[in-house]
């Protein structure tokens, strides 16, 4: 159940993706669906989580580093879980109205759904690991959508400030992560959550802490990392009231509580969290009223009430907490209306600027009376959802036990930050709905599509349900969420209107009187519509892109001056340091007794030494070096068929004459006249770092194949049948027992294919004829040409065919395949080829992809760790015993991987064009 929740919105994004040409009506349906689907599914599972139960689902993935697809929904997760599907089918909703006919709706709703699949995962995961994993997801994803409008300059801005921060801050969580599960020694949650007093007296806790507090901060934008928010405003607001109420600045405040038991109870949380916490609320809040933006407004409020619940959470108090979760509660349902509510006012009025506004009142008084009660619930009036949390806030304050000077400080600080906020709500409405205006529009506002203002609607109603009767409408939410948060520590409590005259009430008086004397008084003493505050933060960031780019520009030149010979000097002389330093620190290399070698293993040896030197004395005639060096690849092939290494061989031989074929077209594009010759010096200095890398290098492998043989080999070699299903040690190992590592490997080949062609496509392409009509090629070699594919074709479906239990394989197979089309390639020309096969290899590598993807995920659905295998041995009439494996399926993608990257890569070698009279710009 689980399992389906969190696809959901991920299956969702697929079909949009894929139906890019359905009418926008049906687009928008598919992405309400998943929302809507998600909370039938979560309230089935809500009678279990009312009771205290917290429904599990795993699957084993690497058990053996304690990483496991782990779902769990406790109270907290299941509160978070609600606020995301429910505020994301209220954007559907919205979207579907506020975006243009210029907007690709496929595009945005299959974005947005690909991020509400992140955040279900960071919120149900059940292991750390996988909840960073999401995370980093949410970040990829916030990016896309922020810059959705991407033909604009500030959406790029904002989505790569986003990034940067979030990315970073990441990152550093990451390490905090590894550290808590090098302390407690697991990353399942559950584990976790009960080693709190283990976390905090182990001596790595403050490095833990500061790094997931990193990742924190950044992600819900608190000081000082808080200005990368106001930039997200580029976007559509329907992702700005998503992201931006609900979800993407809510999963830190969600990390604080999910952590809370772990983290909590130190000083250094305490003074940490707090203070971050009261800084943000105040900052924020400051900003917030001297902006002009309707967005911008909500920005900076968001900040500020971002920085409240991270102040409550830092105080660590059981009534902290729940005054924390209440309020992102509150915060979520007026926030969004608000959002929505200043796309509304944009969408109808195209300004968010309130200088140009004024008297909506009277034009959208529906929308305006909607927009008035979200604001005055996120200045705290009594009645509405945000005066019941701020008022806890409050009364928080007030208890901090220990320390009386930071109690009077942030009890300051509190009343500081109402007064402020009370200002920018006042500011909101006042310079928005009433006055003189509007003024400067290009149109007359008028009240939006009925539909649009559903969701506003919704909200609202639900700010004034929670503030008449919190009892009866929230109290069972945040009672399930502290018990998920707290657990046996989860206190009791009851939420109630009044509770009479006392001080967190003056406070809050205060703060209503004095946030509107502010206000007016700005108005009256300053040039409050004149003031425009620059971001401190925005200018230190991109002083630093700068400072970067600078070093970047100093320094490229000095590496890349286009010198080959330079790029292979650095390159040595990198690997061999890296090389040299572990084995210099321990102590040398370990060799071993060696053994006899034969009189042909002796002739190899002289040939493949005569061989290099003969490249070597060669270079300058580039044919006969490229011959040379071939036959190099060959003696390398002979000596693996030595060591009885034939999947090795058959490999060696097969990339050798691929790289002849490349070597041949590269020989095109160098200079007719080599080089002229370095000075003595300079091949004094190459020789001697040839010699010591070659010595290395050499040393390293003798290292190696001296070393004893009773190592993981002998039981590779025991388990390759009975467990692998083949005969074939060397592909079990490859499409089995480390598909994981081939799986990578073959995504990076993948992806290397598709950078070579995005770089070359630059260059200068061939056009498809130089001259009219077909160029003359050599009839006979043509000839051979095409016998040969066929030929090659039946004997690389052999060598795939017979790869698991002889040698053979997917790796080998694309390269036979491929080898055969080079020699098209080069004898006959790019388009020649293209044109009479019409092979399209970014497809091939693409399918080949999902094919190894989803060979690895069935085993999940079975309930297997990914990449599990099996293996049959049915018997067929008259073909007799048939040995069967699930890793050919695997083996497959690898195939067409292998030979869609190496002839996307290669062909575009065959697609450019030498520089020549040819080509306008060298006339």
């Amino acid at each position: 159940m689980l399992h389906a929740l969190l696809a959901l919105p991920f299956l969702a994004a697929l079909l949009i993706a894929v139906s890019r040409g359905a009418p926008r009506r049906v687009i928008a349906w598919l992405a309400g669906l998943a929302p809507l689907a998600g909370l039938v599914l979560l309230a089935t599972l809500t009678p279990e989580v009312l009771a205290g139960v917290i429904p599990h689902a795993s699957i084993d993935w690497i058990p053996q580093v304690g990483l496991a697809f782990t779902l769990r929904l406790d109270g907290l997760a299941w509160m978070f879980a609600g606020l995301v599907l429910a505020i994301g089918a209220l954007i559907v909703l919205y979207a579907r109205y506020y975006l243009s006919e210029q907007d690709s709706a496929s595009r945005f709703f299959a974005l947005l759904m690909l991020f509400m699949g992140a955040m279900l995962g960071v919120v149900t995961a059940g292991n750390l690991l996988l909840l960073v994993v999401f995370w980093e997801l949410t970040s990829i994803s916030s990016f896309l959508l922020i810059g959705f409008w991407h033909h604009r300059g500030d959406a790029r801005e904002g989505a790569r400030m986003a990034l940067t921060l979030t990315g970073g801050g990441g990152l550093a969580m990451l390490a905090g992560v590894l550290l808590i599960g090098r302390i407690v020694g697991s990353y399942e949650l559950d584990v976790v959550l009960a080693a709190g007093e283990q976390i905090r007296a182990h001596a790595l806790y403050p490095w833990a802490l500061g790094l997931i507090l990193l990742g924190i901060f950044t992600k819900s934008a608190q000081f000082p990392f808080h200005f990368w928010l106001p930039h997200a405003m580029a976007a559509p607001t329907p992702v700005s009231a998503y992201l931006h109420s609900a979800t993407m600045v809510k999963a830190g405040v969600f990390l604080l509580a999910r952590l809370h038991p772990a983290l909590a109870g130190s000083d250094l949380f305490f003074y940490t969290v707090s203070g971050v916490g009261a800084a943000t609320l105040l900052v924020g809040a400051w900003f917030a009223i001297f902006q002009h933006d309707l967005k911008g407004l909500l920005a900076y409020s968001t900040i500020s009430h971002l920085g409240l619940i991270t102040l409550l959470f830092g105080l660590s108090s059981e009534m902290a907490v729940v005054a924390g979760l209440f309020h992102i509660l509150n915060h979520a349902t007026f926030k969004a209306s608000l959002f929505m509510a200043a796309g509304i006012i944009d969408h109808e009025c195209h300004s968010r600027d309130m200088r140009r506004l004024g008297g909506l009142l009277k034009l959208m008084p529906l929308t305006s009376t909607l927009a008035i009660i979200a604001a005055l619930s996120m200045a705290g009036v009594p009645l509405l959802n945000g005066f019941l949390s701020k008022e806890m806030f409050f009364e928080q304050a007030l208890l901090i036990e220990g320390d009386a000077g930071w109690r009077m400080l942030i009890a300051g600080v509190a009343v500081l930050a109402g007064i402020c906020s009370v200002a920018y709500s006042l500011r909101f409405v006042h310079d928005s709905f009433f006055g003189i205006g509007p003024r400067g529009l290009d149109t007359t506002p008028h009240e939006p599509p009925r539909f649009m203002r559903v969701p506003v609607e919704a909200l609202v109603l639900l700010c004034l349900a929670v503030g008449m009767l919190p009892a009866l409408t929230i109290s069972g939410v945040l009672k399930t969420a502290v018990a998920g948060t707290l657990g046996a520590a989860a206190p009791e409590f009851t939420l109630k209107i009044w509770h009479g005259f006392n001080l967190p009430l003056l406070m809050s008086l205060v703060s209503l009187a004095g946030g509107i004397a502010l206000y007016f008084g700005l108005r009256q003493l300053t040039d409050l519509y004149g003031n425009v505050r620059a971001s401190l933060g925005r200018a230190v960031f991109r002083w630093k892109i700068e400072r970067l780019f600078e070093l970047a520009g100093a320094l490229v030149p000095r590496l890349e001056n286009g010198s080959l010979q330079r790029y292979l000097l650095l390159v040595v002389l990198a690997a061999l340091l890296l090389g040299a330093a572990p084995f210099l620190a321990g102590g040398g290399l370990p060799f071993g007794p060696g053994q006899p070698l034969p009189w042909l293993g002796w002739l190899l040896w002289a040939l493949l030494l005569a061989s290099t030197a003969g490249v070597l004395a060669l270079h300058r005639q580039r044919l006969i070096a490229v011959i040379v060096l071939g036959a190099v690849g060959l003696l390398v092939s002979l000596a693996f068929v030595f060591l009885s290494a034939p999947d090795l061989a058959l490999t060696q031989l097969l990339v050798e004459m691929a790289s002849l074929a490349l070597l041949l077209l590269a020989l095109n594009y160098l200079p007719e006249q080599p080089a002229p010759e370095p000075g003595r010096l300079r091949r004094w200095r190459d020789a001697a770092i040839a010699l010591v890398a070659g010595g290395g290098v050499a040393a390293l492998v003798y290292a190696i194949i001296t070393r004893p043989y009773d190592t993981v080999a002998g039981e590779m070699l025991q388990r390759s049948l009975p467990e692998g299903g083949g005969s074939n040690v060397v592909n079990v190992i490859l499409v089995d027992f480390r598909g994981l590592d081939t799986m990578g490997e073959i995504t990076v080949f993948g992806i290397a294919g598709l950078i070579v062609c995005a770089l070359l496509r630059r260059a200068r392409i061939a056009p498809t004829a130089l001259v009219p009509g077909e160029p003359e090629r050599p009839l006979i070699p043509i000839l051979v040409a095409q016998i040969v594919f066929p030929i090659a074709l039946a004997v690389s479906l052999y060598l795939f065919l017979r790869g698991h239990n002889q040698p053979g394989g997917g790796f080998i197979a694309g390269l036979v395949l491929a080898v055969p089309l080079l020699l098209q390639y080069v004898l006959s020309g790019s388009d020649y080829v293209e044109r009479r096969l019409g092979f399209d290899y970014p497809r091939w590598i693409g399918i080949g992809l999902l094919v190894a993807l989803a060979t690895g995920a069935a085993s999940w659905v079975l309930g297997y760790p990914f990449l599990t295998s099996t293996h049959a041995h049915p018997t067929l009439p008259v073909v007799g015993e048939v040995p069967l494996a699930s890793a050919m399926a695997f083996d497959t993608g690898v195939y067409l991987v292998v030979f869609g990257a190496t002839m996307l890569m290669l062909s575009m070698l065959g697609r450019l064009q030498r520089p020549s009279d040819h080509s306008p710009e060298n006339r």
